[in-house]
């Protein structure tokens, strides 16, 4: 009986089994600080409105551009206008040329003209040719409402564009923070860590940092609160949290049984679905003003089982810091349990023979005279013992009176 060969299965499509990668998730905040939030179907536009000079400061800048020209070409050609209406009512434009006629800004014979008029008179500029004169009274209360409403108009434009170019965001440009978030053992503890640091050498002063946890939540009643947020405990209760950012610096948050990772493993962790949010806020040393910084750390960018590569070194005279290992990581030893786990664990003895650190408390060796005495007649008893020496008291006690000249001084 003729059979057919079993088919055999073709190995460009044992991928097909294998488990699905992780589907790229939305960010909540950028690694570069921007929130990813817009707000739709806003019906109160009118609160803009109400802080305009915040509306107009948040603007992008080619709209700032265009309104900041937008608003002074109007404003000049708004009383501009008014200066022509003024010369065609008072008849300026038709006997300006006729002797004896005092008109009431001179040289002013067109629209053209009253425009010009209006810019010299709202920069200050006085080029001396087209001059108002004191027999228009009309003209001389235009002055003055030109002059007020120009300053404020000034005052707010130059305002926003100062504040625009000043705004501390540019600041923040310069804070780093390191691509991934690690956890470790430290001190015995496990510990969920990050780096951060400043490029600029003028400092950020009263500097503080302050960590969130982005998960969705359903509570015990079956309420579903879709990007809860949790804090992460990274020091605000010892004063941790206030930093002096000369150097990079790692900033670690113990993981107890406060945290929200308390109860998470190695394999715990690959399957939750979270982000950390991380904010860095001080003032600008040169300018005074709040400076804030943000990044944020996914799922998938927290390495389990690793530790910050160093940077800072001693040179001659100074320290030296190399930012091109500041995102650099390196594995290390660390438990794959939880560390509510790891913790109970270490009250029953080392988690690890080879990790000495996780040992609760190091051993101390101190010194006892009478200890050593006894020790060293316990081991001549034993030895008297192994060699058959009947007269082992007399041994033990010529032992006694010479071990104190042993005995270090």
């Amino acid at each position: 009986v003729l059979t057919r060969p079993a088919a055999l299965i073709p190995t460009d499509r044992t991928h097909l089994i294998a488990d699905p990668a992780k589907k790229p998730r939305q960010r909540y905040v950028q690694k570069d600080g921007k929130c990813n939030v817009h707000h739709g179907n806003v019906q109160e536009t009118y609160r803009y409105l109400s802080d305009l000079f915040t509306t107009l400061v948040d603007l992008r800048w080619r709209l700032s551009f265009f309104i900041f020209t937008l608003v002074y070409v109007v404003n000049w050609l708004f009383f501009g206008f008014l200066w022509w209406l003024i010369a065609l009512i008072r008849g300026d434009l038709l006997h300006a040329d006729e002797e004896g006629w005092t008109p009431c800004v001179e040289n002013l014979n067109s629209f053209v003209s009253a425009f010009l008029f209006s810019i010299e008179t709202e920069t200050t500029i006085g080029y001396g040719y087209r001059v108002i004169t004191e027999k228009c009274p009309e003209g001389i209360v235009l002055l003055l409402v030109q002059a007020i409403l120009g300053s404020i108009v000034n005052a707010m434009m130059v305002g926003c564009m100062f504040v625009k170019i000043s705004q501390p965001k540019n600041r923040a440009e310069t804070l780093m923070f390191s691509h991934n978030a690690v956890i470790s053992v430290r001190d015995n503890k496990m510990c969920l860590m990050f780096r951060v640091g400043d490029l600029r050498n003028s400092h950020i002063v009263e500097a503080s940092i302050r960590a969130k946890l982005i998960r969705s939540q359903q509570t015990k009643e079956g309420e579903f609160i879709p990007l809860n947020q949790t804090d992460i405990n990274i020091g605000f209760d010892t004063g941790d949290d206030r930093l002096f950012l000369v150097s990079p610096l790692i900033i670690s948050h113990e993981i107890n049984e406060k945290s929200p990772f308390w109860e998470l493993s190695m394999a715990q962790m690959e399957k939750e679905e979270f982000e950390i949010v991380v904010i860095l806020e001080g003032m600008v040393e040169a300018t005074g003003m709040t400076c804030q910084a943000r990044s944020s750390y996914l799922d998938t960018e927290v390495l389990w089982g690793y530790r910050f590569t160093p940077v800072l070194s001693l040179e001659n005279g100074f320290y030296e810091v190399d930012y091109n290992n500041f995102h650099d990581v390196y594995e290390t030893n660390t438990p794959a349990c939880s560390a509510k786990e790891m913790a109970a664990k270490q009250r029953d003895g080392p988690l690890l023979p080879q990790l000495s650190l996780l040992s609760p408390e190091p051993k101390t060796h101190t010194f006892d005279p009478l200890n050593l005495l006894a020790n060293q007649d316990e081991e001549e008893r034993e030895v008297a013992e192994d060699r058959g020496d009947s007269n082992g008291s007399a041994t033990a006690l010529e032992q006694v009176s010479i071990l104190p000249d042993r005995l270090p001084k």
